[in-house]
């Protein structure tokens, strides 16, 4: 073509895109894009997850559980109607929270965690794709070059985020009580010997972070039901109900050669942590456990939200 004829063409008009260069796609500047898109898609998640007024109720709720149990036992022990060595109720731990206010951190994570923790879980990740099908916003966060594998990926890593929020909000929570109601020192473990407060304040966190992976495997099962259904107060429910079941059938003596494959059933194995030394059989189980759910209902979730057809 002369230039008198390409001076010729009219305004607007492109030629044919330029082809991208092989291995483009793999440049370095481009998979950087890629990252801070994937970051950038998880922050989005994880701020549309935590400013939602049922998580806040949710996590005020959690809160709210160290608060009753210090309450109680502060005053059942005020009235001098209870000892320090315990009626043997209620979770393994309460006797000693009257001798160190550090213990009311194991109690109310032994508290929570057969019910309110799960629960408040299987809200959030019944919800997280569920809720998205019932606005209508899923189909838009498909069109955005996302990718439904990353954005899935980026639901669970939110659910997972929200584990540990919650975990840490009843460990602190407790932690803030027990300070202001019962002396804190030295910590007696279960096997009957002394550590030193910062050591047991270690062990606390390390208690609370394993409860928190313990929660993983719920927390893939509520994803994978979040996907079968458009209703998010279908999708919770189902994994509320799932959940209570699980737990019920892990009860049963007849069901005994079944209850080491339920997921709830080392769930209170965190209390091998304070022992001296620790007891790792249990805690291994667990979360060996937590990571072979999470592996199944990760891929089965993966499996249907691939293949489901949410834009029609």
């Amino acid at each position: 073509m002369s230039r008198a004829e390409t001076a010729r063409e009219p305004e607007g008009t492109a030629g044919p895109e330029p082809r991208e260069a092989p291995g483009e796609r793999d440049r370095p500047g481009t998979r950087t894009v890629r990252v801070l898109g994937a970051f950038g898609l998880f922050r989005s998640e994880l701020l549309t997850t935590f400013r939602r007024w049922r998580t806040l109720a949710l996590l005020g709720v959690l809160a709210a559980v160290p608060v009753l149990v210090g309450i109680a036992v502060k005053i059942e022990t005020g009235d001098g109607s209870a000892s320090g060595g315990g009626g043997g109720a209620g979770p393994a731990f309460i006797s000693q929270i009257t001798n160190n206010g550090l213990f009311l951190v194991f109690t109310a994570l032994a508290a929570t965690l057969p019910f309110f923790l799960p629960m408040a879980i299987g809200v959030v990740a019944g919800d997280s794709l569920a809720g998205e099908a019932n606005a209508g916003t899923l189909r838009y966060l498909l069109v955005a070059p996302a990718g439904r594998t990353r954005l899935l990926l980026t639901k669970y890593a939110a659910v997972l985020a929200f584990c540990l929020a919650a975990t840490l909000v009843v460990a602190l929570s407790a932690l803030a009580v027990g300070a202001l109601l019962f002396p804190f020192g030295d910590l007696t473990t279960i096997s009957g010997t002394r550590i030193g407060f910062a050591e047991g304040l270690g062990r606390a966190l390390l208690i609370a972070l394993v409860v928190a992976a313990s929660l993983i495997g719920v927390a893939a099962l509520g994803l994978f039901v979040s996907t079968l259904t458009s209703s998010g107060i279908a999708a919770m429910a189902t994994t509320v109900g799932l959940l209570i079941t699980v737990q019920i059938l892990d009860q049963i003596p007849q069901l005994d050669a079944l209850h080491p494959y339920f997921f709830s059933h080392y769930w209170l194995s965190f209390a091998d942590l304070l022992r001296e030394p620790v007891y790792w059989d249990d805690l291994v189980k667990n979360l060996g456990l937590q990571s072979l759910y999470a592996l199944v209902f990760g891929s089965a979730a993966w499996a249907r939200f691939t293949t489901k057809d949410i834009t029609a």
